[in-house]
Order: structure tokens, then sequence, then C-alpha cells
């Protein structure tokens, strides 16, 4: 399922959601595309690898509590980086109007900081060595805490959505439960699924998304500053 807009208007524009889009935009073209060899040492120096917090591999870049925050600006590729700002758009709009600007920002990066920890922990109790020393990288967890807060935020609004049958796809509008509810349910299958068989290479960082989805929804009440706008219809 694929989000492409909701039916929840907003109060104002959302400068810290535009503001959050173009920052990881700039640093995907400018660093990360900067050059011939600009991935490769953006990712050496950016990027977090759970590893860094035992000190059992060599920090390359910044101390890890550094690299933890400047790797939730970084994407793998452009479909990456294009999926988690689409999904930062839609619903990031309205939690930044019940929020505030200011503690929407720290909720944010709160959200992607505790995503990382969960993703750390799992990684180094239950994975292969190999594993904890794969570049973390990504906004995604951050952006789960934010459609954790929308669910607890706007149950009832509708999202439109570009659904996949194999090959076969139609859009359709649904309640933002179920489509989050659909979205939780994956996120908390593949994690079972990693527990049972650690994956020693790269891939989604599962426990990054099922982290920052429990930040959001076990926190949201103490962010909130006001009511959302209710959806249009």
């Amino acid at each position: 399922m694929f989000p492409l807009r909701d039916n929840v208007p907003t109060r104002q524009f959302p400068v810290v959601t535009a503001g959050l889009i173009l920052a990881n935009v700039l640093v995907y073209v400018l660093v990360e595309r900067g050059g011939a060899n600009a991935t490769q040492a953006s990712v050496d120096a950016l990027a977090f690898r759970p590893c860094e917090v035992e000190g059992s591999c060599q920090t390359i870049g910044a101390a890890w509590f550094i690299d933890a925050f400047t790797s939730m600006f970084m994407h793998a590729d452009w479909i990456h980086l294009g999926g988690n700002m689409l999904f930062l758009w839609i619903f990031g709009n309205n939690v930044e109007d019940a929020l505030g600007r200011f503690r929407y920002l720290v909720f944010y990066l709160l959200a992607g900081l505790a995503a990382t920890a969960a993703q750390t922990i799992v990684t180094l109790q239950s994975a292969p060595e190999m594993a904890a020393r794969i570049p973390n990288l990504g906004a995604s967890g951050a952006i789960a805490g934010v459609l954790g807060a929308y669910f607890i935020l706007l149950p009832g609004a509708r999202i439109l959505t570009l659904i996949f049958l194999f090959i076969i796809f139609f859009i359709r509008e649904i309640p933002a439960w179920v489509f989050l509810g659909v979205y939780f349910f994956f996120q908390a299958w593949e994690a079972n699924f990693e527990l049972e068989h650690p994956p020693a290479g790269g891939g989604v960082a599962v426990f990054a998304h099922v982290g920052g989805i429990a930040f959001g929804l076990a926190t949201i009440a103490l962010f909130r500053k006001r009511e959302p706008l209710r959806p249009e219809y």
C-alpha cells in the first residue's frame, strides 16, 4: 500500500515538516551524491553502526551518539528517500499541527533516536556479529514515530491509497486506522521473522520501525499541544 494524500487540513503551513524534507534532500544531493566517492565517504562519516556502542568496531566518523543523529538524514537511494519523504509529508503535517513546531521537532528527533536504540539493542543481543557492523541510515525510524502519533491523533482520517495486488493496482480511500494498522502489523510480523532468523547482511531496519512506532504511540499524549483539525469529510 502506498499513501497519496489524506483528508485532514492544517491550521498553517507545516514549516518543520517541509524543513525536514528539505534537509534530507540536501544531505542526499550535496553530501551523499556530491562526488565520485561521496556515497561511501558519507556513509563512513555519518552513518551509525550498532557495534560502535559496545566498542567492538572502530568509529570511523564522529562519536556514536552523533552518528545516531546524522544517520537520520541519510538514505540509500532515491527510492528510499522519496518513499520516506512522501510518508513524512502526508502524516507529518498534521502531527506538527497538533504538537506545535518546536515540540514536533523534538518529538521527531527523539523518535529517531528511540528507533536507533531499539534496532541497536536487538542487533547486539540477537543478530550475528557481522550485522552489528552494517551501517544504519534513513529517516524511517523517526517517521515511524510520526505514524504512531498519527494513529492516536487521527484514526478516523481517510488515506487515499495506491494498493498493489501482484500485477494489479487500484486506488481507494481507506481509514487511517486500517492503513496504519496494516503497516504496524507487517512491521511486527517482520520483526518476529528477524528474531527467528536474524539477517547477517543489509536490509530494512525493521526494529527501528518498531521502536519508532512504539515511541510515537507511547509519548504523543506528552507532546500534544492541541487537537488536530477534523477530517474534511
